[in-house]
């Protein structure tokens, strides 16, 4: 059964340089209840552009399951502590799922 997230819920990517750098912003972003949790995808390679070059580099992968109302403090966060000058902090609308998950994430983000 799926439940109508109505965008409350929300999926934010960001990639980063390293495995211990991603390691050490999940602990952080899912300690401060700024998510409830992040999944961490090794291996990756992007292609884009930077300074008017074509670069690639490898890259570590983060998804963050969290709520609307913690986006604010959450990109404020990632912005402050990301190693990048230009981080990638997309946020993606979760237009459905599984109500007790989604409970879940409430219940980990602090939403009364």
């Amino acid at each position: 059964m799926m439940k109508d997230a109505q965008s409350q819920y929300l999926l934010v990517l960001t990639n980063v340089s390293d495995q211990t750098v991603a390691t050490t912003l999940a602990h952080a972003i899912v300690e401060n209840k700024l998510a409830a949790c992040v999944n961490i995808l090794p291996g990756i390679q992007s292609v884009y552009r930077w300074d008017g070059k074509t670069e690639q580099a490898a890259e570590v992968s983060m998804l963050i399951k969290t709520l609307s109302t913690r986006y604010a403090a959450l990109e404020a966060y990632l912005h402050e502590h990301h190693p990048y000058d230009v981080p990638e902090i997309i946020a993606v609308p979760v237009v459905a799922g599984l109500p007790a998950y989604l409970h879940w994430l409430e219940e980990q983000t602090g939403k009364e």
